[in-house]
């Protein structure tokens, strides 16, 4: 009987299986992929961070300097080097489809434990919202996207009005793809210097007033939700990123070849499928809207994986 499966050895995983061996539990992290790095591997070979590596740390080891916005192969490598400078109990190629809880345990992939956390992120379940008519060409998910060599020579339609829809128009534009931009509203951008140091500050100061009992005083205003990385600033400055407002039909896109759905995730929580949220012993991690502001990103989660860990391990 092991005090805890982690599902997950992404920077969520990873974040709170570094407090639960600070605080002496038994557990093992369960993770589908064969190598480290949680989702890092599959984003899109330009993508990069929008904090400075300073502000993207997990808890314990800074993430190694930068010269500017960490890029995805560097973030993987922090992972890799982070797993391995903990000798954490991650279990490769283990898919884990069902959580089962039965007499105040867990059971998952053959292992039980009094405690479960799914830190299962969000790449597994990408969603794109229904719209009628009927698409030709190919249809990817910005999850599934890689690089604009993939689209050359065709026309593409992306549609997402956040920050994986304007990095993915400014990726595509920049390397001479025909691309437009489809977003139900205009794309609002913040000011040039507000990046992940402003918005990881913000989101410290939110949890800090939470966990006071203060309430959450919400986010700070800084004129919208698109963070001009250089990429986005580039193509922006150069006409690029012209957005039309969204189609009504699938059908409407005839001079399109292919469309890229840059429209958000859900939480991959289908193995708890049909457990009680509240079931003394499940935990989820990683997530903004379930445990607080910048709980899923690398530098937010902290303080919620410790915590998750010190009620596991009974510490509080």
């Amino acid at each position: 009987m092991l005090d805890a499966l982690v599902i997950g050895a992404g920077q969520s995983g990873l974040a709170v299986s570094y407090y639960l061996r600070k605080y002496g539990a038994d557990f093992v992290v369960l993770d589908a992929a064969d190598t480290p790095g949680g989702a890092w591997p599959h984003y899109w070979d330009a993508l990069t961070l929008f904090s400075r590596a300073e502000f993207s740390n997990l808890p314990g080891w800074p993430m190694p300097h930068y010269d500017g916005y960490p890029p995805r192969d560097h973030v993987v490598q922090y992972l890799t080097n982070y797993e391995q400078r903990y000798d954490l109990p991650i279990r490769r190629g283990e898919r884990v489809s069902r959580v089962v809880h039965r007499d105040c345990a867990f059971t998952a992939n053959g292992l039980t434990a009094r405690n479960v956390v799914m830190a299962t992120g969000i790449w597994s379940a990408p969603f794109a919202p229904f719209v009628p008519g009927s698409f030709a060409g190919t249809q990817v998910h910005s999850a599934h996207y890689r690089r604009p060599e993939d689209f050359a020579g065709q026309r593409v339609a992306v549609v997402g009005g956040g920050n994986s829809g304007s990095q993915i128009v400014a990726d595509l534009a920049l390397a001479g793809v025909d691309v437009q931009w489809f977003t139900r509203r205009p794309p609002q951008y913040m000011p040039n210097d507000v990046d992940g140091e402003q918005l990881f500050r913000r989101n410290r100061a939110r949890f800090v007033a939470i966990a006071r009992g203060d309430g959450d005083p919400g986010g700070a205003d800084f004129g919208g939700d698109i963070v001009q990385v250089p990429e986005v600033r580039r193509a922006k400055e150069a006409g690029l990123l012209e957005a039309r407002g969204m189609f009504g039909s699938l059908s409407e896109l005839t001079d399109f070849d292919a469309l890229i759905w840059a429209t958000g995730f859900r939480p991959a929580l289908q193995p708890i499928r049909g457990l009680d949220p509240d079931t003394p012993g499940l935990y989820v991690l990683g997530f903004d809207n379930l445990n607080g502001p910048g709980a899923g990103t690398i530098g937010g989660v902290s303080p919620f994986a410790r915590d998750i860990a010190r009620k596991i391990t009974g510490k509080l």
